[in-house]
């Protein structure tokens, strides 16, 4: 029997779990192809037969995703296995018409069977958007998790951007491995806040792999989701952050509502900045869909490390790219502090950008007044480098999650952003984090 013919559309992230999970070593199909879109050089290279496995000697070829018909067509498949996120439910179904159109199958791949089972207690954190404030919201698990005498090892959703076969399983212990392991600008953002807090962070791209290396020094296993991803473990403990920035957006993007459904607590963030009727309607729409979640109210103030700076200035915001791009927001943490300390303009970056960077405005042309921090590969860095020495400002605000300072050379006056989870009342992250850990030890 011919075994049945997949291509996997993906963006280096869920696509490669999905694939290593279910069909790397399953004799009933063949993966023909990957397809690429949202991440930028991620197409033209292969999924290498280190990691592909005995029945891909050559490895599997990774395209753009504006081939896909012409690959349906060029392979006779007979699915395509729908495996990235962050996108409308419009938009699924749009793609789902065209491949039906074109002959194959389209399928999007149940959360449970790609769970990896874990030997240690899992707390995973996921949200229904990019932006949300899952980085936040998950340092501050790590941070009551450490209080309370635990191991904490997490583990990042994957980015691997750079050489498949080298990435495989990485562990960050220590600043230093950053520059080991050439992390973009994007990978940088995620690891180095766990390993400032003295958090080993494990990613890459084999996760049975990477988990079974991190069970080795966890006590807890802490999934650090991506974009709004479903966790690739499964979860004791699945926390899912919304955005009332965006009230909404948790019922209408895939695989956001997946999050909500399967969240045993939801956190409503951002509640300082947005209005009460964004919050209002983002809690109704958790409680129809979840009601058995435990909602857990929280903001994020923001600090500035000189905001005697701001007031009166015209300022360059440089904000988190992936929140500004997929995420769709216009504004970020930078907007929100430039705007909160009196600067007199937002400098709009257009006029001044060159390459790549004015290539992400193009393909996202509903990005704000501000600049998306896009560092997937060096070339983008000097880039990104090269359009704010060029913007016309008096200020750089920077509202990336790391100092941008230490990868990108500003010649500017500069301030940082930094923001942290801030719970409002009770339920919060201790109670339930308490309550998850004693229910765990009297099932031992």
């Amino acid at each position: 029997m011919a075994r049945r013919k997949i291509i996997i559309m993906g963006a280096a992230g869920r696509d490669f779990h999905n694939f290593n999970v279910l069909y790397r070593e399953n004799k009933d199909y063949e993966v023909v192809a990957f397809t690429a879109t949202q991440i930028p050089d991620i197409d033209g290279r292969r999924y290498p037969k280190a990691l592909a496995g005995k029945l891909y000697p050559k490895g599997i070829p990774i395209h753009d995703e504006s081939e896909l018909m012409k690959l349906i067509k060029k392979h006779k498949a007979d699915e395509v296995v729908f495996s990235y996120s962050d996108v409308t439910f419009t938009y699924v179904m749009t793609k789902a018409a065209e491949i039906n159109a074109a002959g194959a199958a389209f399928s999007m791949v149940g959360g449970a069977p790609t769970m990896v089972e874990s030997k240690k207690p899992v707390v995973a954190i996921c949200a229904a958007r990019t932006g949300c404030g899952k980085s936040q919201t998950t340092r501050k698990v790590s941070e009551v998790l450490q209080a309370m005498g635990k191991k904490v090892v997490a583990i990042r959703h994957p980015m691997p951007y750079g050489d498949l076969a080298k990435q495989a399983c990485q562990r960050f212990a220590k600043l230093s491995d950053l520059d080991k392991h050439k992390c973009t600008i994007e990978e940088r953002e995620e690891y180095e806040p766990h390993i400032m807090s003295g958090v080993i962070i494990y990613a890459g791209v084999d996760y049975e792999q990477i988990l079974r290396e991190a069970e080795k020094e966890a006590d807890v296993i802490l999934w650090d989701g991506g974009n709004n991803d479903m966790s690739f473990y499964k979860a004791d403990l699945y926390i899912t952050v919304v955005d009332p920035h965006r009230p909404g957006h948790e019922l209408n993007y895939y695989p956001g509502l997946c999050n909500i459904h399967l969240a045993d607590v939801v956190v409503i963030n951002k509640i300082d900045s947005a209005s009460p009727e964004g919050i209002e309607e983002v809690r109704a729409n958790v409680r129809e869909v979840n009601p058995k979640a435990t909602i857990i109210d929280a903001a994020s103030p923001l600090e500035l490390d000189k905001p005697e700076l701001v007031f009166g200035k015209k300022v360059l915001v440089v904000e988190d790219g992936p929140t500004l791009t997929h995420g769709e927001m216009t504004y970020g943490a930078g907007v929100v502090a430039a705007e909160k300390y009196g600067a007199a303009e937002l400098v709009d970056p257009r006029p001044y950008t060159t390459g790549t960077i004015t290539k992400t405005f193009e393909k996202y042309p509903d990005i704000g007044v501000l600049l998306p921090a896009m560092g997937y590969s060096d070339g983008q860095i000097k880039d990104l480098e090269k359009t704010i020495r060029a913007t016309k400002c008096d200020l750089v605000v920077i509202g990336t999650p790391i100092d941008l300072r230490k990868v990108v050379k500003i010649t500017k006056p500069t301030v940082r952003v930094q923001y942290s989870l801030q719970e409002i009342g009770h339920p919060n992250l201790t109670d339930v984090l308490s309550k998850f850990l004693k229910v765990k030890k009297s099932k031992k």
